[in-house]
């Protein structure tokens, strides 16, 4: 633990699991204490001694974050206070009103106008293109349309397919009965309804349609970057995914991770953030595509993701980045995690149950080497705390029986 012989406080907005995978990089690395602000109180971050819990209503309201950034700065005038987002929407509103914030706080991102780019899953996939990055095939849709029009033939693939919103944060803002993240269309009469389901609804921006590949959660690869306020990659760590979450709104969110090294892949992603000037946390989801071997993009987000602690564990602690780029002002060399780990968020149980057979194979023998960690059980934060370790061993059970429910062994 280094000691930084200052008065650093991280100031997460959110309250979920990636804020307290930041909070615990922040006392890992420094020892120190995040103050999470949040429209209300979330178990993970509850009981625990390394983030204070600051309760705002209405916190997705541009005034009301304002308000409350302004009094937090107030409240502790002489620190160096550093800002970061645990969700996509907060990561938007930090940089919509960056200029606003900067003169009290760190906001290590991108201006709006590159965010309205990379946050449209169109404009995304048209940089992929640039820079040879594969993404699955794709249809873009600005309107409802008739199913007639929606036919595998004019769409170029095959159903089953998937609809997802173009602008995820535009999407949230829009909530009816039967949201998803991500649905699957088994035909076109039913990809006309959903289309027309989440119209409906008063999202405004653009829809995907898109060829769907096949696979277990094995076939997922998740990337993380940090670029520096160079605008040049510091740090990149790229994740096997073993194991995702499958509720209906948390379908997608990682689960269990083991390292994997493919600068080949990587290379690309790293030419595209330097090349339009990004700076802060990225972070990529990538499918394999079995059925000619390509690693194919989805998304980027703006932020570090909910799983940001598979990063930390693999040795690229993003606290330090951070805070040696920001704080103490280092030149700091670039950096890929090669060597694998195993992560998890929910209990090893259940990732021996229902992922891939293989990947357990190799997430056991990771665990027999000591190259393993789990978000949750924190010594540090577990010691003298019979509270917090009440509610991970409930937290656990409980993901026994959502998987129980929502997800099929895989083999």
């Amino acid at each position: 633990m280094e000691d930084l012989n200052m008065n650093v406080i991280p100031v997460l907005i959110g309250a979920d699991q990636n804020c307290y995978n930041v909070a615990r990089a922040f006392h890992e690395q420094y020892g120190l204490v995040s103050h999470a602000i949040g429209r209300y109180a979330i178990g993970i971050t509850q009981h625990t001694s390394i983030v204070k819990f600051h309760a705002v209503e209405n916190l997705n309201s541009d005034d009301t974050f304002m308000m409350a950034m302004d009094d937090f700065a107030k409240q502790h005038e002489g620190a160096t206070l550093i800002a970061l987002g645990c969700t996509d929407e907060y990561a938007a509103m930090l940089i919509r009103h960056r200029e606003e914030l900067e003169d009290r706080y760190i906001i290590p991102y991108i201006d709006e106008p590159l965010m309205d780019k990379l946050v449209d899953k169109a404009d995304f996939y048209e940089m992929c293109e640039k820079y040879a990055i594969k993404y699955p095939k794709t249809v873009v849709l600005s309107q409802p349309t008739a199913a007639a029009e929606l036919t595998a033939d004019k769409l170029g693939f095959a159903y089953p397919i998937i609809v997802k919103p173009s602008s995820s944060i535009d999407y949230w803002h829009h909530p009816f009965d039967g949201m998803k993240k991500v649905y699957t269309a088994e035909s076109a009469e039913e990809a006309a309804k959903i289309v027309e389901t989440i119209y409906d609804s008063g999202y405004t921006k653009r829809i995907i349609l898109q060829d769907r590949i096949l696979g277990s959660d094995a076939n997922m690869r998740v990337l993380t970057a940090y670029v520096g306020k160079d605008h040049k990659v510091k740090m990149m760590c790229l994740g096997h995914v073993l194991l995702e979450e499958h509720t209906p709104k948390g379908l997608g969110n990682h689960a269990a991770i083991i390292t994997e090294y493919n600068p080949e892949l990587t290379e690309k992603f790293r030419a595209l953030l330097e090349d339009i000037g990004y700076r802060g946390f990225a972070n990529f989801d990538i499918k394999y595509d079995d059925r000619d071997g390509s690693l194919n993009a989805f998304e980027i987000n703006l932020r570090q993701g909910r799983s940001n602690y598979y990063v930390t564990s693999s040795g690229c602690n993003i606290a330090k980045y951070l805070v040696e780029d920001y704080v103490l002002c280092k030149d700091i060399p670039f950096f890929e995690a090669s060597e694998p780990h195993f992560w998890h968020y929910v209990p090893r149980g259940v990732v021996w149950r229902h992922a891939n057979k293989a990947a357990v194979r190799q997430a056991k023998q990771l665990v027999r080497a000591k190259k393993a960690s789990s978000s949750m059980w924190y010594r540090y934060d577990v010691l003298r705390n019979p509270m917090r370790v009440l509610y991970l061993i409930e937290h656990g059970r409980r993901f026994y029986k959502k998987y129980k429910v929502y997800c099929p062994d895989q083999g």
